[in-house]
């Protein structure tokens, strides 16, 4: 399977209401250094609104500044229409939000 199409995988199965990381992705796909490719694969999504990828954020919980799908303000809304508080600065909360894997669910 070609890394990118692990990438969708994957983040298709992070819920509602949960964000990972793109190391988080990168690493539950195998490949724990490539956290940029995450983003270039995210940024390059074939199926917005499939494939959540306004739930990706850095590992610090910062939205992305380049969000392709509209903007740092439209992750921001998707996410919080989610339930998931995005403070003004646009960092989430990541020991509140994260989702770390298929395992939990």
């Amino acid at each position: 399977m070609r890394f990118y199409d692990q990438v969708y995988q994957m983040v298709r199965q992070i819920p509602r209401g949960r964000v990972a990381s793109y190391g988080q992705i990168a690493l539950l796909c195998g490949s724990p250094r490539a956290s940029r490719a995450v983003g270039w694969a995210l940024h390059i999504n074939p199926e917005p609104g499939v494939i959540p990828c306004h739930r990706v954020v850095n590992a610090a919980g910062r939205l992305a500044p380049g969000f392709a799908f509209g903007g740092q303000d439209e992750q921001r809304r998707l996410l919080e229409s989610e339930g998931v508080a995005v403070s003004p600065e646009g960092f989430v909360e990541m020991k509140r939000y994260a989702w770390y894997g298929p395992e939990q669910g």
